[in-house]
């Protein structure tokens, strides 16, 4: 039920996920991803593959090949403040009292971030044939993405 709401409350608020890209070189690149906690490792890494392939083709190449990767899990799990409620009944001289604890929401918040260092290719040329098709990991609705030019939700 909470993963729920936290997905519900992503796709209302419209942004789960954040990317950024340095181009290193003509031909390399570095894709920086962030997503949400609901998102989890998977899913930045998700945003971060298709953020690569984003970059590929706006910078003219057709493939690329993820040269090396870091990840990190920045997400932390806290909980608010709770309540007391504290009844009584008084009686034959005495009273007799309950309190009762309910604990506040738990809270979900920080990020999953992973940036993984690119090197892209043209058709045809030395080292394309092992590289992944940027077209093929976005889609078949890759020109919209590379249009939009980055990502906001992990989904």
């Amino acid at each position: 039920m909470i993963r729920l709401s936290l997905l519900l409350g992503c796709m209302i608020a419209g942004s789960c996920a954040g990317t950024n890209v340095i181009q290193t070189s003509e031909n390399t690149a570095i894709v920086q991803a962030s997503a949400a906690p609901i998102c989890g490792g998977i899913g930045a890494a998700r945003v971060a593959q298709k953020q690569a392939a984003i970059a590929t083709l706006q910078a003219g190449f057709d493939r690329y090949v993820i040269m090396g990767s870091s990840a990190a899990n920045n997400t932390r799990v806290s909980q608010g403040p709770g309540t007391y409620q504290t009844t009584g009944i008084y009686g034959g001289g005495m009273m007799n009292a309950t309190t009762v604890y309910q604990p506040g929401p738990v809270i979900h918040s920080g990020s999953h971030d992973q940036a993984f260092a690119v090197r892209m290719f043209r058709e045809g040329e030395p080292g394309a044939a092992q590289a992944i098709s940027a077209r093929n990991a976005l889609g078949p609705e890759w020109e919209k993405a590379v249009e939009s030019g980055s990502l906001a939700t992990c989904l």
